[in-house]
């Protein structure tokens, strides 16, 4: 097929579908009454016209393509499904805006250099504004149709409003039972079923008194009680589950700061203690993964179940000890951090092979063995050495004075092209 392209029809009878081309076409509830020309046209021109048994539904009968459900489950059938149909006129439908959390970005990311002409419909969250007078454009928007309900603890934090997209009729008591779960019983939550059809409701209530859910086509409205937890990196200690493997807050903060991870990237997080460095690397961004490596399986169960407390799990990966490990993860990192094992054979060298040109690594050290190796790394691939020494507030009977921590060593690096590399 050609280069990737998403085709804006100009005009009511623009709509000329080829043979191999494929239309997302936007529907809403009510059905076909309120597609625009452009849309129809493609409707009546396909071949086949893939979507739920719901959307398939909401067709006239004049429509005579050929109608196939989607599989379930869905994305891994695509690939096989867009084979069979070479050389066939598509449609493709979605609920509502394609491009918002629909099939029509799917496509896009699968299928990059497929030819694909989108007719967008109103989407079900700027319905769902309409009706609570909510401003579109100030209203994040989350979606429990791809992610666990564990990724709407960062916005319940924030404690601001925001809509869930459901993914069935279960949806909104999953919600209910994770706003109980963070102390927010009197949270409300509103549910609207069926939106822009003539069966659509809207029903009121809180976490622990859950509105009624009518459909399995629902938006869930959520305003938290309260404020959580903050994205800034440097959460207090007692906030982990650990057991005395954790860097401290401060140094957290300083160690999150040095690594700087971006949006869209991969964290490594080798050493990973109490998943903390990890865990606050993501909080502070929304699309970043991160790989912690721990040979304790003790301390693996933890990480996970910090990263579950914090919001983070379903962007989350742990794997076993490096660099044995390493071999296990197909993504090369763009960010690395050594807190442990540093010294250990390979552990540095096999991260510094994966990491990509242009990646930042930072290593903590305590020991002076370890120290000395930083010194040793850095004469032969640059970068800069930073001592941090952290003093707290420490009672001595009556008086107070000052505790310091283990004095920390960091090493920042970023990795250069090979020619880039300084001698031994």
């Amino acid at each position: 097929m050609t280069r990737a392209h998403a085709h804006i029809p100009s005009d009511a009878g623009d709509a000329t579908a080829e043979d191999g081309s494929v239309s997302v076409v936007g529907i809403s509830a009510i059905g076909m009454s309120e597609l625009g020309q452009k849309a129809r046209t493609a409707l009546a021109r396909a071949d086949v016209i893939l979507g739920s048994w719901r959307q398939l539904n909401l067709l006239s009968e004049d429509i005579t393509a050929e109608r196939r459900p989607w599989p379930s489950p869905m994305l891994p059938a695509l690939p096989r499904i867009f084979a069979e149909l070479e050389g066939k006129k598509i449609v493709v439908l979605a609920s509502g805006d394609p491009m918002f959390h629909g099939i029509g970005s799917t496509l896009r990311r699968k299928f990059p250099d497929m030819p694909i002409t989108v007719y967008s419909h109103v989407s079900s969250a700027s319905l769902a504004c309409a009706r609570l007078g909510w401003a579109v454009d100030r209203t994040p928007v989350h979606s429990l149709v791809t992610q666990v309900v564990e990724s709407l603890i960062m916005p319940i934090e924030t404690g601001r409003p925001f809509l869930v997209l459901g993914r069935d009729e279960k949806s909104p008591g999953e919600i209910c039972a994770l706003l109980n779960q963070m102390g927010q019983p009197h949270a409300r939550v509103d549910v609207l079923n069926d939106l822009g059809s003539e069966d659509e409701a809207h029903s009121s209530g809180t976490a622990a008194r859950p509105p009624a859910v009518i459909s399995a086509l629902n938006v869930i409205a959520v305003i938290p009680e309260r404020a959580g937890y903050p994205r800034t990196p440097g959460l207090p200690d007692a906030t982990y589950s650990h057991d005395g493997q954790l860097t401290k807050s401060h140094m957290r903060a300083l160690t999150v700061s040095a690594i700087a991870p971006r949006e869209g990237e991969v964290v490594w997080d080798i050493g990973g203690g109490a998943g903390s460095v990890a865990i606050e690397c993501l909080r502070v961004t929304t699309t970043t993964r991160a790989v912690c490596f721990e040979s304790n399986e003790l301390r693996q169960q933890r990480i996970l179940a910090n990263a579950r407390t914090l919001g983070v799990s379903h962007r989350m990966a742990v794997q076993g000890s490096a660099p044995e490990s390493y071999v296990c993860v197909p993504d090369h990192p763009d960010r690395i951090f050594i807190g442990g094992g540093l010294t250990a054979e390979g552990v540095f060298m096999g991260a510094w092979e994966r990491l990509k040109v242009g990646g930042t690594l930072v290593a903590n050290a305590v020991t002076i063995e370890s120290e000395r190796l930083l010194w040793e790394l850095k004469q032969t691939f640059g970068g800069e050495l930073t001592r941090i020494e952290i003093a707290k507030e420490h009672q001595v009977g009556n008086f107070s004075t000052f505790k310091p921590s283990l004095p920390v060593t960091q090493w920042v690096v970023v990795k250069k092209p090979a020619s880039g590399r300084k001698n031994p």
